[in-house]
């Protein structure tokens, strides 16, 4: 079995790609038969060293561009069979994150690198860097099959060096939903519900709007907004944004039929929590989002979902996409959201439909996919090593 090293941010740090990663690891490990623990090169701020203590932990400082190409001989010198990379635009250091390319110039280990974004039409100083990145990868990740279209077509590279597999899901406990239910007060509400770190660019007005016009039809609606006020717009405005979605849901009238969770939601509340609703809502604007770790979990987790058609809402229910809508269209929202929880049947079909869907992204499922090709992989580059030998 492969010994891999993982390049990412990592828990106890508290953003998507590091609990992803943590979960990845979890997985892999598992469909390894939890062999003896793979390392970790966390990115992370000089003053976050002391949570990366553990011996499989190498921590890596983020602005510092020594600290890639010393990580890099470490890799070089360790029993790491092949590297993942995990890359999303911020989290290294360096103009567009290009600090992470000296650490791709001077490792030796084969390298496959998962991009949790990638652009249609790739713009600088972001294009340079990724295709960079792709150039001198062995093999690369993707969660939405339209990527691999994108990075032919902006890169050009060969679509046989590229392979998809399914954003990470935790696997569903029914049990868990009525427990929720109870312990939340939901037991006769019709729940809609939407996570993420709060600001602008998640519609959430909009989404408002629309129960505006649904709960004259449907009266026990409850639309749960949940997530933390992302730390950005904290810095640059504090809390004037969840404050201005406060006074919308007076004007509207929906103070009995929103409910919002303004903190940081554990990675097991939050399964918990989508498990309880019985409709999960991404009514973003920007059409380009190619991966939404929330909305995965909403599928493996068997949650009927209403979005705006973004790019990776359309790759996740393609050939189902009744249950996408325009954005900015409040009548058409309000009228299928009334459908839903009008017509006998309807959602529990979704539901079915959804099930479908998100069997295959389970996590012990996507591990053993990402383990049979890191072995691939590592193979490959041993056999490449063999004959210039």
């Amino acid at each position: 079995m492969p010994q891999i090293a993982y390049v990412s941010t990592y828990v106890p740090k508290k953003c998507g790609l590091a609990t992803y990663t943590h979960h990845l690891r979890d997985a892999v490990n598992l469909a390894k038969g939890n062999r003896p623990q793979d390392p970790v090169i966390a990115v992370c701020n000089e003053e976050e060293l002391p949570d990366y203590r553990e011996p499989w932990m190498w921590p890596l400082i983020k602005p510092d561009v020594e600290e890639y190409r010393r990580l890099a001989e470490t890799v070089n010198q360790s029993s790491v069979d092949v590297v993942s990379l995990q890359h999303e635009f911020g989290i290294f250091g360096g103009d567009a994150g290009s600090h992470v390319l000296e650490f791709l110039k001077r490792v030796t280990k084969p390298v496959v690198t998962t991009f949790h974004t990638v652009f249609e039409h790739p713009m600088e100083p972001y294009a340079a860097v990724q295709q960079q990145i792709a150039e001198w990868s062995d093999h690369l990740l993707v969660m939405n099959r339209k990527a691999i279209r994108y990075l032919h077509d902006g890169f050009g590279i060969p679509p046989g060096k590229i392979s998809f597999i399914p954003h990470g899901t935790p696997v569903p406990s029914r049990s868990n939903r009525g427990v929720t239910r109870r312990a939340q007060g939901w037991e006769n509400r019709k729940v809609l519900f939407t996570f993420g770190l709060l600001g602008r660019s998640k519609g959430i007005e909009f989404a408002l709007r629309a129960m505006a016009g649904a709960v004259q039809a449907v009266p026990d609606l409850l639309y749960v907004i949940a997530g933390a006020t992302h730390p950005e717009v904290c810095r640059n405005e504090g809390e004037a944004y969840r404050e201005e979605l406060i006074a919308l849901i007076e004007e509207l009238g929906l103070k009995h039929h929103v409910q919002m969770i303004n903190r940081y939601i554990p990675e097991d509340e939050l399964s918990s929590l989508i498990t309880a609703c019985d409709l999960y809502v991404t009514p973003y604007p920007g059409m380009q989002q190619i991966t939404s770790g929330t909305l995965a979990y909403a599928a493996g987790l068997e949650r009927p979902i209403l979005s705006t058609p973004y790019c990776y809402a359309r790759d996740l229910v393609q050939g189902h996409e009744e249950m996408l809508l325009p954005y900015g269209d409040v009548q058409a929202w309000s009228a299928k959201i009334i459908e839903l929880f009008s017509y006998p049947g309807l959602l529990a079909r979704w539901e079915r439909v959804i099930m479908e869907i998100g069997r295959s992204m389970h996590w012990p499922q996507v591990g053993a996919q990402h383990l049979d090709l890191f072995a691939q992989v590592s193979m490959a580059h041993e056999v490449k090593i063999a004959d210039v030998g």
